[in-house]
């Protein structure tokens, strides 16, 4: 039988805090008030004070009223009535559909033992030059995409669920503006990828605990669909509004902040849900790609701080692009091996002479007199901009490795690349 308790002892913003006894950390309560039920989380233990955060705001809660503790953390419905749906940080229906609770399972697990884990060796496909041929996203990978606001992120993720040869995209929202959530919503549709997607969304007007719940909901019904045998690929935007969630949560609750004010658990936080990315033995696996904002473009921020010391790389969106010289895989070299025999020579030459075009740049500048070898690489990297970098080229991993070769073709001759003669002959371009 649950207990019912009614000494609430203090009401701060959104958390209450309660005497109570036999409570488990993230365990779900439900709050009787005058005007209805409201649920929340179980955030902090100390000794008998149960410090709750309501999913709904404190707004109508007074220090009479009961609370009863389920004796389970917050659960999620899984399975294939949820694709094309889409919910609340809270996963309940946004779409007017039928609310779901065949399946459940909780949020929040560990993640899983790295025994069972697989070694990364299967490539994603997104269609996107700068990704497929020169950082390389790998199936169950983690992956931040560090930006500034007003980057267009978010329409790289939607291009990504669209293009990403998976079988399930669950999109995470977190303090999404509405015409963001109204733009994933019609983009997915539009190309007809929302029938194999999963939306839980929540915007800026929402509950702050429903931020702090959509990676673990998402998470959840990512890891029920993987042991079924599915790839997974969860997207997550933006995790610098879930460390500010946490942040603000801190803040109610008097601990002590750490660095600018973010609570000291931060990367075990961020660590958590980064590390559900998995490769199942004999099932699916679950691949993560999730945006990090950084304020004022600093990398040293502590939310892409402790990003990087947690993921495996990073895409760098600046300009409109993914910059080559910020983004890393560091799994690429477990799949481009595997791809074309000329896909390594690409990556590291192109990038090589870019390098050189950049620095080319700065002579001009300056104010530098330019050479014939300097003129070549003006062109060159003109050409790998437009062709490679934008965002709007979309073509498959072979036809970006064929138009490296052209590229490199109009601008210098195969003895300037210095690529080995073997594979000059077998992929340099051939004058029509």
């Amino acid at each position: 039988m649950q207990k019912v308790y009614t000494n609430i002892i203090q009401i701060a913003g959104d958390v209450i805090t309660v005497e109570a006894e036999g409570v488990g950390y993230l365990d779900i309560a439900e709050i009787a008030t005058r005007r209805g039920a409201s649920l929340a989380q179980v955030i902090r233990i100390d000794s008998k004070k149960v410090f709750l955060q309501v999913f709904a705001g404190s707004r109508g809660i007074s220090t009479g009223d009961k609370v009863r503790f389920l004796g389970h953390p917050m659960r999620v419905a899984t399975g294939e009535n949820l694709l094309g749906r889409i919910f609340n940080g809270s996963g309940l229906p946004l779409d007017h559909g039928p609310v779901l609770s065949d399946d459940m399972v909780d949020i929040g697990a560990p993640p899983v033992n790295p025994v069972k884990r697989v070694i990364p060796n299967k490539m994603i496909r997104t269609g996107i030059p700068m990704i497929d041929v020169f950082n390389s996203l790998v199936e169950s990978q983690k992956l931040p995409i560090f930006s500034i606001a007003g980057e267009p992120y978010n329409e790289l993720l939607a291009r990504i669920a669209i293009q990403a040869e998976v079988d399930i995209i669950i999109l995470g929202g977190m303090g999404l503006k509405y015409d963001d959530y109204l733009f994933f919503k019609e983009t997915l549709n539009k190309h007809g990828a929302l029938n194999r997607s999963i939306f839980f969304m929540h915007t800026a007007a929402d509950p702050v605990v429903e931020c702090l719940l959509v990676p673990d909901i998402s998470l959840a019904v990512a890891e029920d669909f993987a042991l079924k045998g599915r790839r997974v690929l969860v997207l997550l935007s933006d995790m610098t509004n879930f460390a500010d969630a946490l942040k603000e949560v801190s803040i109610t609750m008097e601990q002590v902040p750490s660095n600018r004010g973010y609570p000291g658990d931060l990367y075990s936080q961020l660590a958590s849900r980064y590390e559900k990315a998995v490769d199942f033995q004999g099932a699916g696996s679950i691949t993560i790609l999730a945006v990090t904002t950084m304020p004022g473009d600093d990398v040293t921020h502590p939310v892409p701080d402790n990003t990087g010391y947690i993921t495996e790389g990073q895409f760098y969106l600046k300009g409109g692009v993914i910059e080559p010289f910020g983004s890393l895989s560091r799994l690429k070299q477990q799949v481009n091996g595997k791809t074309r025999s000329d896909h390594r020579t690409i990556m590291d030459m192109m990038i090589q002479l870019f390098a050189g075009y950049r620095q080319t740049i700065e002579k001009q500048a300056m104010g530098f007199q330019m050479s014939a070898w300097d003129s070549k690489l003006l062109k060159y990297g003109g050409l790998f901009e437009k062709n490679m970098m934008s965002l709007k080229v979309n073509i498959p991993l072979e036809k970006a490795l064929d138009l490296g070769w052209k590229i490199m073709a109009d601008s210098f001759t195969p003895e300037e690349t210095g690529i080995k003669r073997s594979i000059i002959e077998q992929y340099w371009p051939r004058k029509q």
